[in-house]
């Protein structure tokens, strides 16, 4: 943890198995081990998928939001596990997944998950994306907690 009480870049790729350009959160604002986390994405406009989504109009792919959340909740579930270098989440289920708003470039995006069932090897969470205070994406997710 820095010194002004915010997890950084460095304590995420200890935890963390991606890398840039797949690596969706950028700052841990708060914590509180298995239960909750928020955590910051800065959205700029040299993203590799503005490329090609969409020339012109520049939009954050939804599954790409859903993978942040995703990744916010790994580093949730895994900060305090002793063996993390040994585990990795997978996906096992998307629910009631909806997007409210466009993600486009100069947006931060809040990612606020809270933990709804969480056993040894199966975790379930909610998911939000915020942007401005506004929701712009939430869902439900279902993960495996697997040795790698």
């Amino acid at each position: 943890m820095s010194d002004k009480g915010v997890w950084d870049s460095r304590w995420i790729a200890s935890i963390l198995p991606h890398r840039y350009p797949f690596l969706l959160v950028d700052r841990v604002l708060e914590m509180e081990p298995e239960k909750r986390i928020v955590a910051l994405k800065n959205v700029t406009v040299n993203e590799e998928f503005f490329v090609g989504h969409f020339p012109g109009h520049p939009v954050m792919p939804g599954v790409l939001i859903i993978e942040g959340m995703a990744q916010a909740a790994g580093l949730l579930l895994l900060a305090n596990r002793e063996e993390r270098d040994q585990k990795l989440l997978y996906f096992m289920g998307i629910d009631r997944a909806r997007f409210r708003r466009p993600v486009t470039p100069g947006d931060q995006l809040r990612y606020e998950i809270d933990v709804l069932r969480l056993r040894e090897s199966f975790c379930k969470v909610q998911a939000k994306a915020m942007v401005d205070g506004k929701l712009a994406a939430e869902a439900e997710l279902s993960s495996g907690i697997v040795d790698r």
